[in-house]
């Protein structure tokens, strides 16, 4: 267990960060060698792939229902001193990641046709997504117990170990990649089902791995069989943080969806530039995520040993430096988009819509880490529902404009790019304004709108 009540908290942040942060841009790395090699197989294939990664947010939404339940929870027991809360939240989280997964391996395999023919009319792009999902639904399952692990140690302030696991794992995939989806050294291209096998190989690795250091080394929390009974209370308690936060990645999955729903007449090469832009700006974005990703422990513990002053430093200090590291980003991507996506695809028309998306969308590159920031003090506060409240205003907005726009004769695939970046601008005004209501209800009265300055004297 680390102690996050004490310290300087930007030191703390990053320090939790950059461990998140060199795991993140390997799996970066890990997202750019897959795509190389199946944009060598044409624009199908990368567009079957990019709709079968989308399934990806569906995956994220029930996994991020344990990973922001189980950190707030486990957060707020450390920094009661309470171990024995810490240790029931964990196992029940465990007993729910299980349960999960079997759900996910049965509705996957049924589903995945019906899915991806929702969102495409090209039958060669459908049959390239369900071949990627069919082989990539192990790995899938498997997400639910390796999140509900690292999600544990990371309530307790505990993150290289997960960032050593996820790294190993990540290079099991990049190794396996080219080899599986193009045949290296054996002869035998899979294809687009390769990538699929590579992750789930790379997964099943990632919670091996990661089981052994938590059997052998973790102490405050552990597995405790007598534990894995239904207890209602903690599982109401997990679901009540968790379920907003999954909602936020269930929207974003329809919201994907709905992209390549109102793109597909504009063909295969649209979807797989799409993707592709889409995959690149994700990867951008995870510099930025790894310290909001810290954020919800940071502040959790400090709210949960009542630290007031330090949970308003920890929002000024995350907003600061992802706010800061975007606005590098947005100058990259504006100014030579066609370097970052152009190594990826052979087709001159995936490569100029893909760098169209990523020169338009990056205007949300800034708002978008303010968005990060906010829902990771929603967390460390204990109340998600604004965070889906965010999301769910964004979406609305979008939706209803992009419906209306692909029903005009003169309706264009920028203009789905920029109603996209306008809605994430909305979104990270509502989403601060929803903080700032927050930090009025739940901390008590002079810290909510005292100035950073005034806190940093206190903390000190």
């Amino acid at each position: 267990m680390k102690d996050l009540t004490q310290g300087s908290i930007p030191k703390l942040l990053i320090n939790m960060a950059v461990p998140m942060m060199i795991g993140m841009l390997i799996q970066t790395l890990y997202f750019l060698v897959d795509l190389y090699f199946v944009g060598q197989l044409g624009d199908t294939a990368l567009a079957g792939l990019s709709l079968a990664g989308n399934a990806m947010f569906l995956i994220f939404a029930l996994t991020q229902i344990l990973n922001v339940g189980t950190t707030a929870l486990i957060s707020h027991a450390v920094g009661r001193k309470d171990e024995a809360d810490a240790n029931a939240v964990f196992n029940q989280s465990m007993l729910l990641a299980c349960l999960m997964a079997l759900v996910v391996v049965v509705i996957g395999y049924f589903g995945a046709p019906s899915y991806l023919a929702s969102i495409s009319s090209d039958a060669a792009t459908i049959a390239a997504g369900r071949d990627y999902l069919y082989w990539f639904l192990p790995g899938m399952a498997l997400q639910f117990p390796l999140v509900a692990v690292s999600a544990g140690l990371r309530g307790t302030g505990i993150v290289k170990p997960t960032m050593l696991v996820q790294t190993l794992s990540i290079i099991v995939n990049i190794i396996l990649s080219p080899i599986l989806i193009a045949g290296w050294g054996t002869s035998v291209a899979m294809g687009v089902a390769g990538a699929g096998l590579a992750s789930s190989i790379s997964v099943f690795a990632a919670v091996l791995l990661l089981c052994v250091y938590f059997v052998k080394a973790e102490k405050y929390i552990s597995l405790k069989p007598n534990l894995w009974r239904f207890d209602t209370q903690i599982i109401k308690r997990l679901l009540g943080i968790g379920l907003p936060a999954g909602g936020e990645f269930f929207l974003m999955f329809a919201y994907m969806a709905l992209i390549y729903w109102l793109i597909q007449h504009f063909g295969p090469d649209a979807q797989a530039g799409f993707g592709l832009g889409s995959r690149i700006m994700q990867s951008l974005f995870l510099p930025a995520m790894a310290i909001a990703f810290a954020a919800p422990a940071v502040a959790g513990q400090n709210f949960g040993a009542k630290r007031f002053d330090r949970v308003r430093e920890t929002f000024f200090w995350s907003a600061l430096l992802t706010c800061s590291l975007m606005a590098v980003l947005t100058l990259v991507s504006f100014l030579i988009p066609s370097v970052l996506v152009g190594g990826f695809s052979g087709d001159p028309e995936v490569v100029l819509i893909a760098a169209t998306f990523l020169q338009i969308i990056c205007i949300n590159f800034i708002p978008s880490s303010v968005v990060f920031t906010c829902s990771g003090l929603f967390q460390s506060l204990g109340n998600t529902l604004p965070g889906l409240y965010s999301t769910a205003t964004r979406v609305l907005i979008f939706t209803v404009v992009a419906v209306w726009l692909s029903h005009q004769p003169d309706f264009t695939l920028t203009q789905v790019w920029y109603l996209s970046a306008i809605s994430v601008c909305i979104q990270a005004v509502v989403s601060f304004l929803l903080l700032k209501r927050e930090f009025k209800l739940r901390l008590p009265r002079g810290y909510a709108d005292a100035p950073v300055a005034v806190k940093l004297e206190v903390s000190q």
